[in-house]
């Protein structure tokens, strides 16, 4: 199978984790624009190049694409662009154009525009970080009221609108594309989600006129990945806190159990019982709130024991956002992984993201022609690395990225972990946007 692959960015999570979990399977021939054409957080991506790559690909069976890169340079970009809506409407009019002369399935997804509720303006707009927590309850009280008041000048607010109504008009024309039998899939994204606001208002207004929306963001092109194997595989979700699966993530507006369900159908996969499952998916999920290891909020860790089945079974560990569970990785390393039934553990920032990673990779290698061992181990030793070493330990101790501690630091872990997958790596790290967000594990 030849699939291609657009990311939404240059991150590891966006880029070299969809190559790797496309190379558990040998036969697939996976394409992927260089990495040097796409955006970051401070750039945009090179459209004229990644348009160019998308004319000039081979023949392919399946593409699967962020809209936002090929139309605003990627999705940060997608906030901050102030490119008219015209402009961008002639630019994805020629995305178009190439898409109906490939013949493959093209799965496709686009954001809807997010509104962070702090005042940091990272990942935004200039203003954000004197306006952000203002512009959010304006959003949510519009949205819940009909009508609201702020103290935020009329330019910006006048600004923040006109972005979002550009954005939102531009989802509606590939809204009409798939109508016209454009895409085989067309998912429209929601991350940090609140009950309100202007995001779940547009999001509604998709869905009233036939779209699909979903909750997350960066592991949706992984789970279109996913889906475009086009095998269904059966799925049975265990609770290992049955009695709070109706519970709501953080930086979610659905429960754990809504999310579990949501991303087994976006993967192109079906909910089973235990006797018909070709594959068991625990989730390690929280009790009361979910916990969040960087910024300082504990929740109850995981007790007891876990013992893995003889079948196949993944693991998403979604105690904590954006971090694992420190007791249940002692518990789960207690006994190597065994290669024939251990399909993969995840930790990765949210709930979402966790589950649709871990499935796609589960996936590839429940359905591969010619596994590759090899490209497995690199994907788990990388999660263990980033989600419980770095993420749940390593991170806390460090005040800015520094690539010569922080290997230090990770010393201990990448032992532990290579004695339990039996791999020697050299080892190294790359803070990728030089922030501590994020950190880009080498192995060779």
């Amino acid at each position: 199978m030849k699939i291609a692959f657009l990311p939404i960015d240059n991150r590891p999570v966006c880029y070299t984790l969809a190559q790797t979990i496309a190379g558990i399977d040998s036969e697939i021939e996976f394409f992927i624009p260089d990495r040097k054409y796409l955006g970051d957080l401070k750039n945009i991506a090179d459209i004229e190049a990644l348009t160019d790559w998308l004319n000039k690909l081979p023949s392919v069976d399946a593409i699967i694409m962020s809209l936002d890169t090929i139309a605003y340079g990627g999705l940060i970009p997608s906030r901050r662009s102030k490119d008219s809506f015209e402009q961008i409407k002639n630019r994805i009019e020629n995305i178009k154009q190439i898409l109906k002369t490939k013949n493959a399935k093209i799965y496709a997804f686009s954001s809807i525009m997010r509104i962070s509720n702090n005042n940091y303006n990272e990942e935004e707009k200039e203003y954000w970080n004197l306006y952000g927590e203002k512009i959010f309850q304006y959003s949510y009280n519009l949205h819940k009221n009909g009508k609201a008041k702020t103290d935020v000048p009329q330019s910006i607010i006048e600004d923040y609108l006109n972005t979002r109504k550009r954005n939102f008009e531009i989802n509606k024309i590939y809204l009409e594309w798939q109508k016209e039998g454009l895409f085989e899939s067309l998912v429209f994204s929601k991350d940090d989600c609140a009950q309100y606001g202007l995001n779940v208002k547009e999001a509604q207004e998709l869905e009233a006129l036939g779209g699909f929306t979903k909750t997350g963001a960066d592991e949706i092109p992984l789970s279109l990945l996913s889906r475009a194997l086009n095998k269904e595989v059966k799925i049975c979700p265990i609770f290992l806190e049955p009695e709070s699966k109706k519970l709501i993530s953080n930086y979610e507006d659905v429960s754990v159990e809504k999310s579990v369900q949501g991303q087994i159908e976006l993967a192109g996969c079906i909910v089973s019982d235990y006797e018909n499952a070709d594959i068991i998916l625990y989730i390690n999920n929280f009790k009361d709130t979910q916990g969040e290891i960087v910024m300082g909020v504990d929740t109850k860790n995981f007790e007891g024991e876990f013992i893995p089945p003889d079948r196949p079974y993944m693991i998403a560990d979604v105690r904590f956002a954006n971090g694992a569970d420190n007791n249940f990785v002692e518990e789960l390393l207690k006994n190597k992984p065994n290669d024939k039934y251990f399909y993969g553990y995840s930790a990765w920032n949210t709930t979402a993201n966790s589950l649709g990673s871990l499935i796609c990779g589960s996936k590839y290698k429940f359905l591969s022609q010619k596994y590759n061992k090899e490209n497995f181990t690199k994907l788990q030793v990388t999660r263990f690395l980033d989600d419980w070493a770095y993420q749940a330990n390593v991170r806390q101790q460090l005040e800015k990225p520094d690539c010569s501690k922080i290997k230090t630091l990770m010393e201990p872990f990448e032992k532990k972990v290579q004695k339990i997958f039996g791999n020697k790596y050299s080892i190294s790290y790359i803070y990728p946007w030089d922030r501590l967000f994020e950190v880009e594990i080498e192995l060779n």
